[in-house]
């Protein structure tokens, strides 16, 4: 019956760990370029990003730019500051990388397949792919930051 206990102690206490190394990429993330803040989040059990800040230089009429690229014409006129561009990533414990995600480039207006690991606990690395070949992509950095 001890062990039994100790076997069940063990278990919560790898289970706590496991969810505090997914949780590492909770934050807020300049992109590569600095213009623009993303705020990575947990939410029913998958982590997005949502774009939360964009520099003031960006900024069109006093306005953050709008959606243009995007290939759904109803869509844009919505503004980025607000976008949902990172989606659906799940925590690999394995290959302590995220997953099975996507991830919106507004310039291009284009969804691509995603995963991204952390280089450090202030360097996130992203790499989108198509045709779910994962060499054949473009990587990005991101750097933690504040709001």
């Amino acid at each position: 019956m001890k062990k039994l206990i100790i076997l069940f102690f063990l278990g919560i206490y790898a289970l706590t760990s496991f969810a505090q190394e997914a949780d590492k990429i909770v934050g807020v993330w300049w992109n590569e370029e600095k213009t623009s803040k993303i705020e990575v989040e947990k939410k029913d059990g998958k982590y997005i990003g949502t774009v939360v800040y964009m520099i003031p230089e960006k900024y069109e009429n006093g306005e953050p730019p709008k959606d243009d690229e995007n290939p759904d014409p109803e869509l844009r006129d919505r503004s980025i500051v607000g976008l949902q561009i990172l989606n659906g990533f799940v925590y690999n414990a394995d290959k302590k990388e995220w997953k099975d995600g996507s991830i919106y480039d507004p310039k291009s207006g284009k969804t691509y397949d995603c995963y991204g690991w952390l280089e450090s606990n202030e360097l996130l690395k992203l790499k989108g792919f198509v045709a779910g070949i994962r060499w054949m992509g473009k990587s990005s950095e991101w750097y933690r930051t504040t709001l």
